[in-house]
């Protein structure tokens, strides 16, 4: 019951609240960020596609953790959370300092990765944690995309992409430690498909 009750507050807080990092956000204090209008529009669309995937990281570790049976599994996923907080906290600052808002479609996002992620949870903790190391490498990769496709002077956005790169890559070393399979090439390719749906809808809408 009590895990219940976390899932809903995640749920809440995620959507509905402001969030708080528990780190200071990535600068590069030697450079500032000036941007023409064009530029804060693709700066805009990308960061608003890296906040959607911080909505969905929320719901994916919440629903994994409450899938478990496993405690210190669940505390893995817990911990997980908490430091992606910052990422979702940092992106959704640097929407508004770009003047742009999140997703429209963020409560639908979110319900899709929690339903993801209770589905993983309950196909075993070993494939739960496959789909971490999946899901986490995918968002390496496309973490690694923006640093190209973000605007060369957007150096606000950039550290706080790169920072976020390297976290995710860690996420992803840390579950296949923990016990993570490597899952089957069909269901990487699904998710790969899936993930390319969301980012070109948030990207706009």
């Amino acid at each position: 019951m009590d895990a219940f009750f976390t899932a809903a507050d995640t749920a809440l807080r995620t959507l509905f609240a402001q969030p708080h990092a528990a780190k200071a956000c990535p600068t590069v204090a030697e450079h500032v960020t000036e941007l023409s209008v064009a530029e804060k529009q693709k700066a805009a669309g990308l960061m608003r596609v890296n906040h959607v995937g911080e909505v969905c990281a929320q719901a994916l570790y919440t629903a994994q953790a409450l899938a478990t049976p496993n405690p210190g599994l669940r505390a893995h996923f817990t911990q997980a959370s908490l430091e992606e907080t910052d990422h979702l906290a940092w992106t959704a600052q640097r929407l508004e300092e770009l003047g742009a808002r999140p997703s429209l479609l963020n409560p639908l996002w979110y319900a899709g990765a929690f339903g993801l992620g209770l589905l993983a949870g309950r196909m075993g903790d070993a494939v739960s944690l496959g789909f971490v190391v999946e899901t986490e490498k995918q968002v390496g990769d496309h973490l690694q995309s923006h640093l190209t496709l973000l605007p060369e002077g957007d150096h606000a956005s950039r550290a706080i992409v790169a920072q976020m790169h390297d976290d995710e890559l860690r996420h992803a070393d840390e579950a296949k430690a923990a016990g993570g399979v490597d899952l089957p090439q069909p269901v990487k390719a699904l998710m790969r498909a899936a993930a390319q749906v969301m980012t070109t809808v948030a990207e706009r809408i």
